[in-house]
């Protein structure tokens, strides 16, 4: 049986089971062993199980990517703050909230390389499924974490702004959209999906 290269590279060999990427799919984790050679719940694209387990890290892999970039910019907008002539007028709720928000994006930031130490720690073990399995953990996290880091930025903002009620309804508003796009509308649509393939 042919390896591809990505598998080649990792030395890793999926034992039966893996787990999909994105938001909620991870406890999706197939069981029933399949034929040698080939992937559980085959979709149709021919895969082995380390194909599927190769081309499911490389797209969480995106996914960390994709969050990087946009904590980098937070983070950016965060770290600018102190500079800035009205920071000083800040009370001790809006430090307190500014500081909170600071650790969370450095503490995304850790999460997102933990993903990338723990393919280090694993390389060369054969447990690629056990590497997907618990990046798809990570990336839950780190999306429930870039949520928080968003509502309480916004909520900041509109608190210096305007005003301390503003702040609070800007959080709660930016919270609720967030559960609603990240969370509701994904399940949502699988649902939708697995009655749709059943």
């Amino acid at each position: 049986m042919s390896t591809p290269a990505g598998a080649a590279h990792d030395g890793t060999a999926g034992t039966p089971g893996t787990a999909a990427s994105g938001l909620g799919d991870v406890d999706a984790v197939v069981t029933d062993a399949a034929p040698e050679g080939t992937a559980p719940d085959d979709d149709g694209r021919g895969e082995s199980r380390n194909q599927r387990l190769d081309r499911n890290w490389q797209e969480m892999l995106q996914e960390l990517r994709v969050m990087q970039t946009g904590i980098q910019i937070l983070t950016g907008f965060l770290l600018t703050l102190p500079f800035q002539s009205r920071f000083t007028e800040l009370d001790d709720v809006q430090v307190i909230a500014y500081l909170c928000l600071v650790c969370l994006s450095a503490l995304i930031t850790a999460m997102v390389l933990s993903a990338v130490n723990l393919h280090r720690v694993l390389f060369g073990l054969r447990v690629k499924d056990a590497l997907v399995h618990h990046t798809g953990r990570i990336i839950q996290v780190t999306i429930a974490m870039v949520g928080l880091v968003l509502a309480g930025t916004a909520g900041l903002i509109f608190d210096i702004v305007v005003s301390r009620p503003a702040g609070l309804v800007a959080t709660g508003v930016l919270l609720v959209t967030v559960v609603l796009l990240w969370v509701a509308y994904p399940l949502a649509v699988r649902r939708r999906a697995v009655r749709r393939r059943i």
